[in-house]
């Protein structure tokens, strides 16, 4: 994964009358969910990892543990969903803390998930240059065995931006993100679009392969 600025999403959301960003399919809207979950909590957290289930198979499935999600038959669609925007939904449930000592790409590689597991999602913060900055960086440090000294590098760059990223994937193929920058840390600023961050949204997609 590399710590260059992402391209820019191809059209914004746009924000509903509660300044909550309004999104049509279903994995953006838990996305963005994630996102404001992740924003509450503050910045400087460690990496969250979330199953993402079809919230009425959850209803039908897991009742216990929909009624505890909140996920009544009478709610508006249960996690996911935006107000005043019907249709499917996914609800993200959260899974244990992601080991610290282990490098992100090798954790990724040995997950795999059940057959209910409809989609998965990461929310991890990184500090990224923007593109202006891109060509300031040293060509040994390009090279993937040099990905720890480029991270130093980047982390040192007075152009630096801290972005919090939240990715997800679907078993279908479908694919989002959703990039907060600190420096515009509000829900109407959220960047999204499926290729803001190629290599993680990679990583994710593995772990339904096999």
């Amino acid at each position: 994964m590399d710590n260059t600025s992402p391209d820019a999403p191809d059209a914004p959301v746009t924000a509903g009358d509660s300044g909550t960003p309004v999104a049509a399919r279903p994995l953006t809207r838990a996305l963005l969910e994630i996102d404001a979950y992740a924003s509450g909590l503050g910045w400087d957290g460690p990496a969250r990892l979330f199953a993402l289930v079809d919230t009425d198979r959850l209803r039908t499935e897991e009742p216990e543990l929909a009624e505890r999600l909140g996920l009544d038959e009478d709610g508006p669609g249960g996690t996911g969903t935006a107000p005043g925007v019907g249709g499917p939904s996914l609800t993200p449930i959260e899974q244990d803390e992601l080991p610290a000592d282990a490098p992100l790409d090798e954790f990724l590689a040995g997950i795999a998930w059940p057959d209910a597991v409809a989609g998965c999602a990461l929310c991890v913060e990184r500090l990224m240059l923007p593109p202006s900055a891109e060509s300031e960086i040293p060509g040994e440090l390009r090279r993937e065995e040099n990905i720890d000294a480029l991270a130093r590098w980047v982390a040192e760059h007075p152009e630096r931006q801290e972005v919090r990223m939240t990715v997800g994937v679907l078993r279908d193929g479908e694919r989002e993100s959703a990039l907060r920058l600190r420096t515009r840390d509000a829900e109407t600023e959220v960047m999204t679009g499926p290729d803001l961050v190629p290599g993680l949204t990679e990583a994710l997609a593995a772990t339904f392969e096999g």
